[in-house]
Formats: structure tokens, sequence, C-alpha cells
């Protein structure tokens, strides 16, 4: 069931993502070769907790994390361990914040140190993508016009799409109706309404968009090995353009 949002609802969610951002910007300066994952994961639960926050991932489904840490062909749900970035990695930071009951989910893929051209073309197809289906995001519009606009403008750039993993509705959930795919048809799909809340994430892959779990049963890499990168804001649908809480 999808569940439209009261304003006061809205409230606690945008202080969810006010939360989330700020910590976002704490990690994105953190990211350097060297650093643990382990201690990205606790910087970030730090930072969460002092501003009054919760972080939602931890023990989420027995999730043992506040955050996800995914490197190179690491598409979602790594693991933060006792391992170190290295310099032209790619790193993905996936990140929920609950306030008050109510979730914010994000995330960003992030160089670390000097990248190659190539990695960086993909973390700006997988922040286009986002910003290409953020057009769709309007009354009226179906999520299949979304999700069709995520595989359009990745297959547009030479990349594919996950099709096993979606993005999602939000609120006093985490994870909430309806799935948002990263590929679909034009015209299908609920109607998008007016206090409806999504996480759109786009997982935007250089090869197949073909992925497998690891053996801890939560790791999700390319089948191929080869990289992807993911990019996530939590929107609300209003009368005019989508709002962004974690931007």
């Amino acid at each position: 069931m999808i569940v439209i949002k009261s304003e006061w609802e809205i409230e606690r969610m945008k202080e969810a993502g006010r939360i989330l951002k700020e910590v976002l910007r704490v990690l994105e300066k953190e990211i350097r070769p060297g650093i643990k994952k382990r201690e990205l994961d606790r910087i970030a639960e730090k930072e969460i907790r002092r501003r009054g926050g919760k972080p939602s991932f931890k023990g989420y489904m027995g999730y043992p994390a506040s955050i996800c840490v995914s490197v190179d062909e690491v598409v979602i749900h790594g693991i933060p361990d006792g391992t170190v970035l290295h310099e032209g990695e790619i790193v993905g930071i996936d990140l929920g914040v609950e306030f008050r009951g109510y979730h914010a989910d994000a995330a960003r893929t992030y160089p670390v140190g000097k990248v190659d051209k190539k990695k960086m073309n993909l973390i700006k197809v997988a922040e286009g993508a986002f910003f290409s289906a953020l057009e769709f995001a309007r009354e009226g519009m179906r999520i299949g016009d979304i999700s069709h606009a995520i595989e359009s403008y990745a297959k547009k750039h030479g990349c594919d799409v996950v099709r096993m993993f979606t993005g999602h509705g939000i609120g006093k959930k985490l994870h909430e109706d309806p799935p948002v795919p990263n590929f679909g048809n034009p015209g299908t799909g609920p109607r998008l309404r007016q206090g409806m809340t999504l996480a759109i994430e786009t997982m935007i892959t250089e090869g197949s968009g073909d992925v497998e779990i690891l053996k801890d049963g939560w790791t999700v890499v390319t089948k191929d090995r080869k990289l992807s990168a993911h990019y996530e804001n939590t929107i609300v649908i209003t009368d005019g353009e989508p709002e962004i809480l974690t931007l």
C-alpha cells in the first residue's frame, strides 16, 4: 500500500534528511586512501546520533552496520570492515537516518584520491540518471516514467542498469511501496500523487547490469566484476516540482 504523507510527517522526514545531508558532508571529507571502511561507519553513527537521529540501517533485517560502503564492482550493501580504501577506487556510501520515527535515505559515489576518466564518468552517469528521472517525478506522472528515464539515460551514455534491486517508497518504514525500478516503460505503474515520498536510486554499471550476492548474504557485486556507481535521494511529490530532502 502506498502511504500519502501529511505535512507534519513530511516535516519529520525533512529533519531526517537534514541530518543525513550533514553526515554525508562529514563523510565526504574523510574519504581518502588508507582510511578503514569500519572507521567511516564509526564516524557516520557518531554524527547521526549526536544530531538526534538514529542509523536506519543498523540492525535492519540483521544488517550489522550504520552505512553501506561499496567499492568499484560492489554495487550496493558493502559491509564496512577493517579493509582500507585505495587510491584510484570509487566508493559508494549509502546512508539512512531515522528521526522521530521517520526515515530518509541517500547514496553517493565518491572518488578515492585521483581516479581515471572512466570511473569519474560512471559517477557522473549515476548522478545524471537521477536528475533525468527527477524531471518525471511530478504529480500525475507514473513510476514507469521515472524508471524509463533512468534506463534511457544510462543506455545513452553506454552503461547498463541493475534490475535485481530498486528504489522504493519511504516514510515510517525504510522500505515502503511502491518499488521504483531502474528500468521500465513510460505510462506504466502507480500514478504519482502529492504527498508521496520516494527514495529514487540509480544503480549504474559499466558492463552488464546482472548482479549476484556474495556469501555474506549482503554484498551485491556485478557478475562480470566491472565497475558500478550508485546515487540516491529521498524526494517528496508536490503540486509542482519535486522537493529533494537529502541534497
